[in-house]
């Protein structure tokens, strides 16, 4: 049996139900508050205040090749001096890359600068002028430098590292977060570890002795100019400074130079005999250096293996020059293969 009344309760709440919904429906479609000019003038102050993205320009895989290879010979206090142009060694660089002279060879390299009188900017200006020699070899050119000037009586050939020198693994930008053991480097730089800070604690002699380094080659296979040279220098200690010639014991004879230099007043007459007598010594001495070299190398031909001869006669020496450009000195005239009196002439100019 149903009560009665409850079809009506039922009904009551149903009408109230909808009388609490109905709000919140109105509240659901009110239209989006306006935004205030206060709020807007923040957003646009916020949007102004953000900073502009900054642009880097990407820095080359073999960008600071040249200047890691030590420009061997130079001044220090010319160092910075070579640094003052931003050169483009961006030829060097492409010769590593695929259809370039270097690709996938295994590089030595070391640099040099040339002191040169360039134009630049309608002016003629002193610069030390930097160049990369690149050797293609499969092993180490030589391990040692020479040392020699027009002041120094004798040459000396000594181990790199007595200089502070060796060939050490050029690593490129990309590979420098790597482990150098992991890496199979095939460029290879000529560097010097020598302190720039540490020179004042160093004698004059020594500091000099770096000016006068030349990055040392010989190839056995190929007779060596100095073993046929019939030309001594002559440095002779007299006062008030020395007195320095050439002298070739083929074309020359001791009297008449001694004669020439006293008529030049370059000699006095009280040491006419002492200096003959030191040019002779310097002779005899010549010879014997000439007749040692020629039997260490037909020695050294024989104690080499054919693999060795092999890449003697293939090793290749290529010398750069940085390519012109807008902001630096023109070049042009300047460029030579010459690289020193060791290694001679480069095969090819870059």
């Amino acid at each position: 049996m149903r009560r009665r009344g409850a079809k009506r309760k039922q009904r009551d709440e149903s009408q109230s139900s909808s009388l609490q919904e109905q709000p919140n429906r109105e509240e659901n479609h009110k239209p989006p508050a306006k935004t205030t000019a206060k709020s807007g003038a923040t957003r646009a102050t916020a949007a102004k205040s953000e900073p502009e993205p900054e642009f880097f320009e990407d820095q080359r895989n073999l960008q600071d090749l040249w200047k890691k290879a030590f420009p061997v010979g130079t001044e220090w206090d010319q160092l910075d001096a070579v640094y003052r142009f931003n050169w483009d060694f961006s030829n060097l660089e492409n010769a590593f890359e695929e259809g370039g002279k270097l690709y996938g060879k295994k590089v030595y390299l070391f640099g040099c600068t040339e002191p040169q009188m360039v134009p630049f900017k309608g002016d003629n200006i002193i610069i030390h002028v930097p160049a990369v020699v690149a050797i293609d070899s499969p092993f180490p050119p030589s391990d040692k430098i020479g040392i020699k000037s027009v002041q120094r009586e004798s040459e000396e050939i000594v181990p790199m590292k007595h200089m502070k020198m060796d060939w050490v693994p050029y690593i490129p930008l990309e590979d420098r977060d790597s482990r150098v053991d992991r890496l199979k480097s095939q460029i290879f730089i000529l560097s010097c570890t020598q302190r720039r800070a540490a020179l004042k604690h160093l004698k004059i002699e020594r500091i000099k002795k770096y000016e006068y380094c030349l990055p040392y080659f010989y190839n056995p296979l190929k007779e060596d100019q100095f073993e046929q040279s019939t030309d001594v220098s002559i440095v002779f200690p007299a006062e008030p400074k020395p007195i320095l010639c050439d002298f070739d014991w083929e074309m020359d004879d001791v009297e008449d130079v001694a004669s020439d230099l006293i008529k030049e007043e370059v000699l006095s007459e009280d040491e006419k005999d002492a200096f003959k007598d030191f040019v002779k010594e310097k002779v005899r001495e010549a010879k014997k250096a000439n007749r040692e070299a020629r039997e260490a190398r037909k020695k050294a031909i024989e104690d080499m293996s054919e693999e060795t001869k092999t890449a003697f006669q293939n090793m290749k020496f290529y010398k750069f020059y940085p390519i012109p450009t807008p902001d630096t000195p023109d070049l042009s005239n300047t460029k030579s293969t010459f690289i020193n009196r060791y290694y001679r002439h480069a095969h090819e100019l870059l």
